[in-house]
């Protein structure tokens, strides 16, 4: 979907632009998940599995674009990427059209500051304006800092997944299964 660029200001004064990401973007995108997936062991993939070509990364942006009730929406401070949130339906089946999943990420130097209460606010009330009624999300159940603003967003868990995640030395990590009501 298209999404009209905004401005917001993060808890350090520091003005963002969220806008929706640009196939211009892509490799910067690509760089970000290499590098984001290298600095926190809550995403779910490693970084050596980053291996989406540059055509690849510009049609799932323009795919993005052109979907009615999707967004890739990105988070940028003076021109340089910092985070970012997709908003994406659960299927294009009837039975589900009133789900979709969020998930959202962000450079480790700029975690703590609002950016990402931000960044899912912004999205979920995208997600309650084209019509849906609930939106879900793992997370890896030892990101607390995480948990604890899916909570105060008002998110509830409703189910955990065992050994969610295996780690490059072989320890398991659970992970929980998220929902907001947007009605």
């Amino acid at each position: 979907m298209n999404f009209e660029p905004i401005e917001a200001t993060d808890r350090l004064g520091r003005t963002l632009v969220l806008r929706n990401a640009e196939p211009k973007d892509a490799n910067m995108l690509l760089e970000y998940l290499r590098k984001t997936s290298a600095e926190t062991p809550f995403l779910l993939r490693e970084p050596d599995e980053v291996k989406l070509t540059l055509e690849q990364e510009i049609t799932f942006i323009q795919r993005q674009i052109e979907a009615e009730r999707d967004l890739f929406l990105i988070a940028t401070y003076n021109g340089k990427l910092v985070g970012n949130c997709s908003l994406m339906s659960k299927g294009g089946y009837r039975k589900l059209k009133h789900r979709c999943n969020v998930a959202i990420a962000l450079y480790q130097e700029y975690w703590g500051n609002g950016i990402g209460e931000i960044l899912l606010k912004t999205v979920l009330e995208v997600a309650k304006k084209v019509g849906y009624e609930q939106a879900e999300l793992d997370v890896v159940s030892t990101n607390s800092s995480a948990i604890s603003l899916y909570k105060k967003l008002g998110f509830e868990t409703y189910g955990r997944f065992p050994d969610f995640i295996k780690s490059s030395d072989g320890s398991y990590t659970d992970g929980n299964w998220m929902m907001k009501k947007l009605k």
